[in-house]
């Protein structure tokens, strides 16, 4: 993975390039940790060789998983990365395009880049951090 800082002194914007085989989730955990990142807005556009995508079921309070080994387009990346118990979470959406032009899209739970994956990271000043919501079984963003 190779990255810059764009943009003026005190803008804090990057662009990182996943190369094959980076695992981007992995790769934004790391960059966060080591950039002491609390809260950034994330986008990017690429491909993936494999992933994996989730659903969350509320009723069972748990992600259900499906994985896709094949060559899909980025056709969109959303995300951000907050604090959880301390540590950076990676929370990202996409939207992939087959080669018939046909759409899969769920939560990123994990992925294989092929051949790049351009990120675009937007750090922002307030730190964002999780708490656990018991209605949903899930770390929601609070704003408390």
């Amino acid at each position: 993975m190779k990255h810059r800082k764009l943009g003026a002194e005190g803008e804090e914007q990057y662009v990182l390039i996943c190369e094959t085989g980076d695992e981007p989730v992995k790769v934004l955990e790391r960059f966060a940790r080591e950039h002491e990142l609390t809260s950034a807005s994330l986008t990017a556009i690429g491909a993936f060789e494999r992933v994996s995508l989730g659903y969350y079921d509320l009723e069972k309070q748990e992600y259900a998983t499906t994985d896709f080994n094949e060559q899909l387009e980025v056709v969109s990346f959303i995300g951000d990365i907050s604090l959880n118990d301390g540590e950076p979470m990676v929370h990202v959406h996409v939207a992939l395009g087959r080669r018939d032009c046909s759409l899969l899209g769920g939560h990123l739970m994990s992925g294989v880049v092929r051949p790049t994956l351009e990120i675009m990271l937007s750090k922002t000043p307030a730190s964002l951090v999780r708490k656990y919501d018991r209605a949903s079984g899930l770390s929601l963003i609070s704003i408390e």
